[in-house]
């Protein structure tokens, strides 16, 4: 079965929310479009973190199939939260593709679980904790919250909403890994039981819809099974759960299209549910997708012994994300030297050529460079 797109690129432009952008993401900048969503979407408070920040929860639909999500467990993880406006935006639209998802489905959305660490940009919690390693301890507020809220609602389906970094490539190939998905474990054997079975279905169905608009940038996350992360632990549970990850389109580091793409994704799932198509979609065709790999750093420097003698080979530089003025800055680091023939760049220069020696002289990352 092939997909084609629900909403297409040029469609997609009406339902963003242009007022929430940038990778900051925090409580006070979706506040005002919360506000601002139509009477049938019912709001609530479900709780407090660590530093008394609300936690929201969004319901809309009346169907007996039931999708819960939750984006922003890191605090650092902004750009799935973004699309969820976008879905939302969709939703609300009253559109004729909405009928039957809001007829079929009733779905939970947590748009920020973690506030604190959002306001902090940090991955764990205000009490440095991971809360996506606290799900058997359940030490932290916001790992009781979203428990409370799994168990008194009973979802049929879970999506576990991140971030990833721009370190990861598809297989061995050089394109960014732009979106990932995992069906988590369910045990150490990581087994693939009907619950699982079911996660990995609707990943072959996101991914045919993503091969679209982005061939070749969908891969597959690491499968080790680790009972405190909450997505196995939902999968113990015998809750079909799907780990979606918002990672590096090229020249994107505000994550803008990439948000696109989990939008696209979002809705591919929620519309496969709504219309019970899940057995349309073989979960043998899951394992087709490569898996991620590591090999990519945001400026990969060749032959840089030719700019300064100290260095033996290549230089590949990651950018550190910085909170600075409300805004996220890229700080260039040297991530590692020597022989980096296997590795990518997102953008690459060699200094056997004398224009990019010309273009690496003025670029900000010069400081860490120079003799």
């Amino acid at each position: 079965m092939s997909n084609t797109m629900i909403v297409s690129e040029k469609e997609y432009l009406n339902y963003k929310e242009n007022s929430v952008q940038g990778r900051y993401v925090i409580n006070e900048k979706i506040n005002d479009f919360l506000e601002g969503t139509d009477d049938f979407i019912q709001k609530e408070t479900i709780g407090c973190s660590v530093q008394k920040r609300p936690i929201m929860c969004l319901t809309l639909g009346t169907g007996k199939r039931k999708i819960l999500m939750w984006s922003q467990m890191h605090g650092n993880e902004s750009t799935t939260t973004k699309a969820v406006l976008d879905l939302i935006n969709f939703l609300s639209s009253k559109a004729d593709s909405t009928i039957s998802i809001l007829d079929s489905c009733t779905i939970k959305i947590v748009p920020i679980l973690n506030p604190d660490g959002a306001a902090a940009y940090t991955r764990e919690n205000a009490n440095t904790i991971d809360l996506n390693r606290d799900a058997q301890d359940r030490s932290q507020p916001e790992s009781n919250i979203l428990r409370k809220l799994y168990g008194n609602f009973h979802p049929d389906f879970c999506f576990n909403l991140h971030d990833q970094r721009t370190i990861f490539n598809v297989g061995t190939t050089a394109k960014p890994a732009t979106v990932s998905f995992l069906a988590p474990s369910q045990d150490a054997e990581r087994s693939i039981t009907p619950t699982r079975a079911i996660a990995m279905q609707l990943i072959v169905a996101m991914n045919q819809t993503l091969q679209n608009c982005i061939p070749g940038q969908i891969g597959r996350y690491g499968d080790g099974f680790n009972a405190n992360c909450v997505g196995d632990t939902f999968q113990m549970l015998n809750t079909p759960t799907v780990l979606f990850e918002s990672g590096h389109a090229p020249e994107d580091y505000g994550r803008e299209k990439t948000r696109e793409y989990i939008f696209y994704a979002l809705l591919t799932a929620i519309n496969v549910i709504a219309n019970n198509q899940i057995k349309a979609y073989s979960q043998d065709d899951y394992f087709n997708i490569p898996e991620n790999n590591k090999l990519f750093f945001d400026i990969l420097i060749k032959n840089a012994h030719i700019l300064n003698e100290t260095f033996e080979g290549d230089v590949g530089i990651l950018y550190v994300e910085t909170l600075k003025d409300d805004a996220i800055v890229f700080v260039p680091k040297i991530e590692k030297t020597g022989n980096l023939d296997t590795f990518y760049g997102h953008k690459t220069y060699n200094c056997l050529d004398d224009n990019a020696l010309s273009v690496i002289k003025k670029q900000l990352f010069w400081d860490l460079l120079k003799p």
